[in-house]
């Protein structure tokens, strides 16, 4: 019994660290493979009780896991979709053969080389489409269920797509000059154009006329301004009269602001609303008596800042992902928009995760249920562009380790060779 428990032992060994060679062939063999995990296998014995005194050898048994927790360095890269995990957290894909199917099927990956293909999905070489929350037309991202992929879309872009966004808001920051409501100035009137895009993307213009109220004593510090719309043959689309303080705290800010034509004055938001050919547009002048506005001092009149949103029509030029997983598209006009947020998977047991081909994960039993975090927030880290993780083995431990298995195994094949020269001893006794 103690002679055939060592052979049934020294069997096991050998099949123990055939089992270990073989992590470590694939541990070898995926060294250059971006975004591997390595493999390590644990040695675990196996215990017999003896009877009488007597010792049965229980032999071993092996266990292996992949050590999906463990992250590579990052490499740069050129391409400003390749993406990589800084810290916890996977990316969302599914196979581009499920695009199409009303299929939920998410699977993870902690690193992609992805690139548009001829339906303009971002997808890697592998055939691994990536996955996002898709925005709304403001850029927002809608509240999406967290502990689902129901909600998440692959992400498709098309450079030849053309984008153009109407205009809604803007802002007026200037500074009118004081000494144009004195009495005895020549009234000039200032001018000021501001471009706006209407619906169709096609830019348009409103015209400011900016009218002193020059006194017959004193100084009047008001001001009428004219607005008129290019797209309505320049017709008057609002007519306001701006006074201003002279007191010693707040002078030159905007003490009243009362309308002629065109929609109320709010001083809640220091806005008024006028209506172009295309729809109203908000037009900000500034609050009462805040200095960040139109104001009126000295003898300069300065445009210092006149801003809009809205956008001309324009050809998408290039893609770029933020460390939050925001993707934008960049457009030849020079302006951006928020297409998709990719968000970061994370399981209670990364290890746990049942390990696919191209270095993919799919959620298990033993990994416990999935929950989606915005990059950077949570316990995840940040989406890094321009960048690959690269493979976690180590080759110089890797040989060290295959150096200890190959006398490991030679040593049970001794043990095995040794209990069949006493085996033959044995059958000998009969003779």
């Amino acid at each position: 019994m103690t002679i055939s428990s060592s052979l049934n032992a020294g069997v096991a060994a050998l099949k123990a660290n055939a089992n270990r060679l073989a992590t470590i062939s694939d541990n070898i063999a995926n060294s250059s493979t971006f975004g591997y995990k390595r493999v390590e296998t644990d040695f675990h014995s196996m215990v017999t009780s003896g009877q009488g005194g007597s010792y049965s050898a229980g032999g071993v048994r092996t266990t292996s896991q992949r050590m999906v927790d463990q992250r590579g360095p990052l490499v740069t890269t050129s391409n400003s979709t390749d993406l990589a995990v800084r810290g916890r957290g996977m990316l969302p894909v599914r196979p581009s053969s499920q695009v199409g199917n009303n299929s939920n099927e998410m699977l993870l990956t902690t690193t992609g080389s992805f690139r548009t293909n001829e339906e303009g999905y971002l997808v890697t070489e592998s055939g691994l489409v990536l996955l996002g929350w898709p925005a709304a037309p403001d850029g927002t991202i809608p509240p999406v269920s967290r502990d689902t992929p129901a909600a998440l879309e692959p992400i498709q872009l098309s450079v030849n797509q053309l984008s153009g966004a109407p205009t809604t808001q803007m802002n007026l920051r200037m500074n009118l000059p004081a000494t144009a409501t004195d009495a005895g100035a020549p009234g000039d009137v200032q001018p000021l154009s501001v471009e706006y895009f209407d619906n169709l993307g096609k830019s348009e213009s409103i015209d400011i006329e900016l009218i002193p109220t020059v006194p017959a004593s004193g100084s009047s510090n008001e001001w009428t301004m004219v607005l008129r719309d290019s797209a309505s043959g320049s017709a008057i689309i609002g007519e306001y009269t701006l006074t201003f303080t002279d007191n010693r705290t707040a002078g030159g800010t905007l003490a009243s602001v009362t309308p002629v034509s065109g929609g109320a004055y709010d001083p809640a938001t220091g806005s008024v609303m006028v209506n172009v050919a295309g729809g109203p547009v908000e037009v900000n002048i500034g609050l009462i008596g805040d200095a960040d506005g139109i104001t009126q001092l000295s003898d300069t009149f300065a445009p210092v800042s006149i801003t809009r949103d809205g956008s001309a029509v324009g050809t998408m030029t290039s893609v770029q992902v933020d460390e939050n997983g925001y993707v934008y598209a960049l457009y030849d006009t020079g302006v951006s928009r928020r297409m998709y947020q990719i968000p970061l998977a994370d399981v209670p047991n990364p290890n746990g995760l049942t390990a696919l081909d191209s270095q993919t994960y799919a959620p298990s039993r033993e990994s416990g249920t999935f929950f989606l975090w915005n990059a950077g927030e949570g316990p995840t880290g940040d989406l890094v562009s321009f960048a690959r993780e690269e493979s976690t083995t180590d080759v110089a431990t890797e040989l060290t380790s295959l150096i200890q298995t190959q006398r490991a195994y030679s040593s049970s094949a001794t043990v095995i060779q040794t209990v069949d020269e006493m085996l033959q001893e044995t059958t000998n006794l009969k003779r």
